[in-house]
């Protein structure tokens, strides 16, 4: 694809940056393994479980707004996102000053916003109902603004969210809720739960949106940590697995000690130990 038709195909005429398919290939593959290296695993709290699995956007415009317990976030959004819905592209938010630093981000749909600011805040909404009028763009939104702990509560929220919901005039909000607990491995787990699609297109009081957002991500947040909890891989679907085992020494006499006995090694914490 030349890089004129990957403009027009990105929508940049729409107010969103433009957007390289090709670029973003060979992001996720940097992205994938380095997520396989830190994580034991990547998994979707599933259906019945707590959890509603992931939601069928079909054509809708949305926006999947997060909570925000640590730096992995962005690339675990990309990574949920190229797995589930891998026909559209990721936008969302990031610091100026940040996106300064690596400007190739800007390439692969993060767009500067200067935090704290009228012109960061009317440029939010700008690119929030861009993207709202898009049927193959996921528009990502870390809603706390700042790092908190998952068990914060009450959950607030920045106002970002909740201006664009009420301004968008089609699509569905939906609230995500990521942990990153550890369970039996070296490895911590990244765990993320959706909630129920909430519709826009409906105007609104921004307050009265805020108020519901904050309280659904909370929910969220409550189920996902419920199922956290009970540290059960089959409460969740398993999106990518990670490295397993302790470490080369200690998985090598664990290794000898399950061909000795004529057994099939598991490097998982609760695999053949010596």
């Amino acid at each position: 694809m030349g890089a004129a038709a990957e403009r027009r195909s990105s929508g940049a005429d729409e107010g969103l940056p433009p957007f390289s398919v090709r670029l973003h290939h060979w992001f996720m593959v940097y992205v994938r393994r380095s997520m396989r290296r830190h994580f034991h695993a990547l998994r979707i709290l599933a259906a019945g479980a707590g959890g509603r699995g992931h939601p069928d956007l079909g054509t809708e415009p949305v926006i999947l707004y997060a909570n925000h317990p640590g730096w992995w976030d962005p690339l675990v959004f990309f990574t949920v996102a190229d797995t589930l819905w891998p026909g559209r592209k990721n936008y969302g938010p990031i610091d100026a000053a940040a996106l300064e630093k690596y400007r190739f981000l800007g390439r692969i749909g993060l767009v500067g916003i200067e935090p704290g600011t009228r012109r960061g805040a009317a440029r939010f909404l700008r690119v929030a109902r861009a993207a709202g009028r898009r049927g193959d763009v996921i528009f990502w939104v870390t809603a706390q603004g700042e790092f908190a702990d998952p068990r914060d509560r009450p959950v607030v929220m920045r106002p970002g969210v909740a201006h664009a919901a009420a301004a968008n005039e089609r699509g569905v909000v939906v609230p995500v809720a990521v942990e990153y607990p550890f369970w039996t491995e070296r490895l911590p787990e990244a765990l993320v739960a959706f909630g129920d699609p909430i519709p826009m297109g409906q105007g609104g009081d921004p307050h009265a949106w805020e108020a519901l957002l904050a309280e659904r991500l909370e929910a969220t947040q409550d189920a996902l940590a419920a199922a956290a909890r009970k540290r059960d891989p089959a409460l969740f679907r398993t999106l990518l697995d990670g490295e397993t085992g302790v470490g080369f020494v200690y998985d090598l006499g664990r290794r000898l000690h399950a061909w000795a006995r004529g057994r099939r090694f598991d490097p998982s914490h609760g695999g053949s130990r010596p």
